[in-house]
């Protein structure tokens, strides 16, 4: 799975825990619908301190074992897009691999 597809999955998860959202935005549009629905999110994300992505893997993660390896697998993205080697990412980031 990929951040994209972690992010899908988190927001359909939220919004199934948050029927009073889905009832307030039913009348909207598809787009606004997810527009809305992704702004929910981003601000419940902020309101724990934690980045959106971080939320979205715990969310979906089935046990603290897969939130890890999800998390290391988010940041070895991260690591890749950048360029970066691994460990001098892990360095950086105060990653324990």
């Amino acid at each position: 799975m990929n951040t994209l597809e972690w992010n899908e999955a988190a927001l359909a998860k939220y919004l199934a825990t948050h029927p009073t959202l889905k009832d307030e935005i039913s009348a909207l549009s598809p787009k606004e619908q997810q527009q809305q629905v992704q702004w929910a999110f981003e601000d419940e994300a902020e309101s724990q301190g934690i980045e959106t992505w971080e939320l979205a893997l715990e969310l979906i993660a089935e046990s603290p074992e897969q939130l890890q390896s999800m998390r290391l697998e988010a940041h070895r993205q991260v690591a890749e897009a950048l360029g970066m080697d691994w460990e001098e990412y892990c360095g950086f980031n105060d990653i324990q691999p």
